[in-house]
This record gives C-alpha cells, structure tokens and sequence, in this order.
C-alpha cells in the first residue's frame, strides 16, 4: 500500500513538474507579407527571435509565419496585432493610410538621409513625439529603410519629364502624391503585387529601394534604374516591428525584461545597419541583370524638390485638418535626424 502511495504522490509531482515547465513556455505568433527569404525575415526577424530563445534558456519560442500564411492582406497586420489574432508583425506603416499620422511625417520628400540614422530618428520619434500613434502596442522597433529610388521596365529617367505617363507604383500616400507631381500615373499597392503588375503592365515600373527587390525578382522585371544625387533621398518609409499589448503585459517579469532588452532605440539601430548593408549586394543583382543607371542631378533634383515642397504643404495642412500640429511635426522629425546625423 505504501509503494501505491508513494507511487502516487510521484507521479502528482512529475505531472506538477511537468506542467511548471510548460506553464513557462511562451509561443508567440509572428505575421508578415514577404516571403520568409526576405531580409527582414532571415536577417533581422529570425536572428532576434533566435536570440531572444536563447536568453530566456528555450521558453520564449517564435513561430515564424510568412507570406500571411495565417491569411489576411497586409494592410490587416497592425489590425492583427492589436486584436491579438497573433502576437508580433513586421510590416510597412504606410500600408494603413491614415491609422499613422504623426509617424507618416518620415515618408515625406528629401526627408531620410541613411536608414541608420533615420532609423534613430523615427524610434525616438515614436517614443516621444509621435508614441500616440502607436499606443495601443508594444513596440519592438520601429526603423526605415535606405533611400528608396525609382526603377521603370524600359524607361530610364533623366529628367522630370520623362516621368510622364508612366504608370508607377508608390508605397504611400506622400510617395503617390509626388509621383502624380511629377506628370506620373501612380498606383498604390503592397510590394507583394509589383512583379504581377509589372509582367501584365499595370504599371510601367515602382519606387523601392534596392533591398526589396531580390526577394520578388523585380531586377529582372525593371532595366531602368533612377537615383538621386545629394545628401537626402526622394523618400522612405517606416517598417514597424510591433508586438500584441496583452501578450506582452501577460509575460512574466522575466520575460518582459527579456523583450525589453531586444527591443527600442538599439534595435533599431541594428535594423538601420542592416538596411543600409542590404542595398550594395541588392544592387549588385541589377548590374548583372544587365540594368541601366542614371544618377538625376541639377535643374532635375531642383524641379522634383519644387514639387516635394508642394507635398510636404499638402501633408501639413492634412495634419492640421485632423488637429495635428503639422509643422511642429515636420520640424521635430527634421531635428531628430539633423541629431543623429552629428553623432557620425
């Protein structure tokens, strides 16, 4: 009888064990459009969730899910996060026009200069000036992308002209208003729907920078390739890194520290630094690809800063209408970027 016990009160407290170390165990969910290849996934994503696995000794575990594979269109992922359908997305801002105001200041013309600076800027952005934007989350990282620049399928860009007619995908609204500027048809969509688009000629060629276009293809898709010359580029756009409010107040103390300490200002330098090592080995590709180049420069830079300065009035105003104040935005956005750009 007593080894019937003692057997019992073994396996009660295996099963208790057991269920200890289970209880410790969290699985977070993470979402995204692109596909898992992408450098924000095998790069930037999958690193910190390995890192974050390894800290919390295996009882933090991510479970990666590309392509929304959990289904959904992109413009759904913040939406997705914040109703807890799963725990962490990386995704464009500008994908939800208007669900980001303040935040939407950085997709403004002539505004980035590389996206490790930039990428400092917007973080302490969001953690001050524009932190209403995004408080109904967790943020991981908020960072930007290096300069994004414009390739067309036949077309090679050398004057303001030349962007007549052509039918141009652009990322957000500030990015499409600009193009429309410039004499452009612009088309707005997820950079998942660019290479269909470009192969049965919806449009004629995109504004991306050279990071994104490896994982879709689209050097081989776009022959013509457009930059600008100066110390500021045509545009950027920020990439949120976020995670569910409610998963992460129900961590542990030692799990939140655990996300704390891979999250905020050095994380998104990280990204900046990895964003701005994407674009050499990206561009490299076009070369390859038997790409066109051209460097616009001159009265052409000066026409195209012209037609920014109208969207950046437009973008302010805007603000205003929804009690913003616009300019204060602009100038606290300009100044975090003039700061961190002194520090190198």
């Amino acid at each position: 009888m007593n080894k019937i016990i003692g057997l019992l009160a073994t396996t009660i407290i295996s099963a208790g064990l057991s269920f200890s170390a289970s209880a410790d165990k969290v699985t977070l969910k993470f979402h995204t459009f692109v596909p898992m290849p992408a450098n924000s996934n095998a790069k930037f994503v999958k690193p910190w969730a390995d890192k974050v696995t390894k800290e919390s000794n295996g009882e933090i575990i991510t479970e990666m899910y590309p392509s929304m594979q959990l289904g959904g269109k992109p413009p759904q992922l913040v939406d997705q996060v914040r109703e807890g359908v799963v725990d962490l997305a990386w995704t464009v801002a500008g994908y939800t026009p208007g669900r980001f105001p303040r935040l939407s200041v950085f997709e403004l013309p002539f505004m980035p200069t590389s996206a490790k600076i930039t990428a400092q800027a917007v973080q302490e952005f969001v953690e001050t000036a524009g932190a209403e934007d995004l408080k109904d989350y967790k943020i991981l990282a908020v960072h930007v992308h290096a300069p994004g620049m414009i390739h067309t399928k036949k077309t090679l860009i050398k004057s303001v002209a030349d962007f007549k007619g052509l039918k141009l995908r652009g990322p957000t609204r500030s990015a499409t208003n600009l193009l429309k500027k410039l004499g452009a048809t612009p088309v707005g969509m997820p950079v998942p729907k660019v290479a269909p688009s470009l192969s049965k000629g919806v449009i004629d060629g995109m504004v991306v920078p050279w990071e994104i276009m490896p994982s879709f293809k689209l050097q081989e898709l776009t022959k013509s390739h457009t930059n600008i010359a100066g110390n500021r580029g045509l545009y950027t756009t920020p990439f949120l890194f976020i995670m569910n409010k409610a998963k992460y107040n129900s961590l542990s103390n030692a799990h939140k520290k655990i996300i704390d300490n891979n999250s905020g200002m050095s994380l998104a330098k990280q990204a900046g630094i990895l964003w701005d090592g994407f674009e050499g080995p990206a561009k490299s590709l076009a070369v390859k690809a038997g790409g066109e180049f051209h460097v616009l420069s001159g009265a052409p830079v000066a026409e195209i800063k012209k037609a920014g300065d109208e969207v950046i009035q437009d973008w302010i105003k805007k603000a205003n209408s929804k009690g913003l104040d616009g300019q204060r935005l602009y100038d606290t956005a300009k100044s975090l970027i003039a700061k961190y750009e002194k520090t190198y």
